[in-house]
């Protein structure tokens, strides 16, 4: 596989100490669909600023095709697509003045044919006389794609596309990436959902301004060497407190249903079903489940949090 950005120890320290981005080293491949995973203020959107050449890292420095970060910096912006976290546009420009608009900071001249190709791609060619102020959220981002992609970057890059977005938009949008990689353009995303991360070729776990781990998603699934019990009963939230006060597994809640993080049903499932039952509570169905991206991102910083206080 081609490397087309290389990161080399990338550090980013703001104003009064702030830690953006903390001494991060890895790959990402040609045509390959990364993501940035984890919660605000974990270093995602740091980094993809720095790997645009939006601000000037505090140390390491990153090869983007072959250019250097910090002295090739308009040579990689002539090749990357940046689609920021907040709506961007022009509320007052139609659809097509928009395109347009990108077409010329970008010295595209003839733009009009690859203007049709992306408003037919992106599903707005009957939405490209309205003003971009009176689209859908899950519009604006498509249209904000659209200008991304006007000029044919070799590099994407999306921060946190899909927040405030409806989930069929979500489903839309996912699936016009998906046909983006047929272009082989590399895609590189951020995102605070778990459950969009399965979708990349490859993942970073950020947080704290450090990666907990990078692989595919089934490798990091794997990298979890416990025991996920999911049990349903008749007082979730009794039963989710009485775990948490009596025992120290990793413990989450979704809807009527508890997954519990063992080392093994054999040994672990007795002592949880005993605390249960002694606090009134009735386990209705058990099993044991693969684990979640959620299971081994909340055991991770579990981990880390129990490392740092041995230190």
């Amino acid at each position: 596989m081609q490397e087309i950005i290389k990161i080399s120890n990338l550090k980013k320290i703001y104003e009064g100490g702030v830690i953006g981005i903390d001494d991060i080293s890895f790959s990402i491949y040609k045509n390959e669909m990364f993501g940035f995973v984890g919660p605000d203020g974990a270093g995602k959107t740091t980094t993809i600023r720095l790997l645009c050449g939006l601000i000037n890292p505090t140390d390491g420095n990153a090869d983007i095709m072959g250019y250097d970060l910090r002295k090739d910096k308009m040579k990689i912006k002539d090749n990357i697509g940046y689609l920021s976290q907040k709506f961007s546009l022009y509320t007052d420009l139609s659809v097509d003045e928009n395109i347009e608009f990108f077409a010329d900071i970008h010295g595209v001249k003839d733009y009009k044919e690859r203007r049709n190709e992306l408003l037919q791609f992106t599903r707005l060619t009957d939405f490209r006389k309205f003003y971009a102020g009176k689209l859908s959220g899950g519009m604006k981002q498509k249209l904000a794609l659209a200008c991304t992609l006007i000029h044919k970057p070799k590099i994407i890059f999306l921060d946190e596309p899909t927040t405030g977005v409806d989930p069929v938009s979500r489903r839309d949008f996912w699936k016009i990436l998906s046909d983006l990689i047929k272009e082989e353009i590399t895609i590189i995303i951020s995102t605070p959902y778990l459950d969009e991360a399965e979708r990349f070729n490859r993942l970073a776990l950020f947080n704290n301004a450090k990666i907990l781990k990078l692989d595919t998603p089934a490798k990091i699934r794997e990298s979890l060497h416990k025991t996920v019990i999911e049990i349903v009963c008749n007082n979730i939230r009794s039963a989710d407190k009485a775990l948490k006060e009596n025992t120290n597994y990793e413990i989450q809640t979704f809807g009527d249903r508890l997954n519990i993080v063992a080392d093994s049903f054999e040994k672990d499932f007795p002592v949880i079903e005993n605390i249960l039952s002694k606090n009134g509570i009735e386990i209705q169905d058990k099993r044991i489940i693969p684990a979640s991206l959620e299971n081994v991102f909340i055991h991770l910083l579990k981990t880390k949090k129990t490392e740092l206080q041995q230190l």
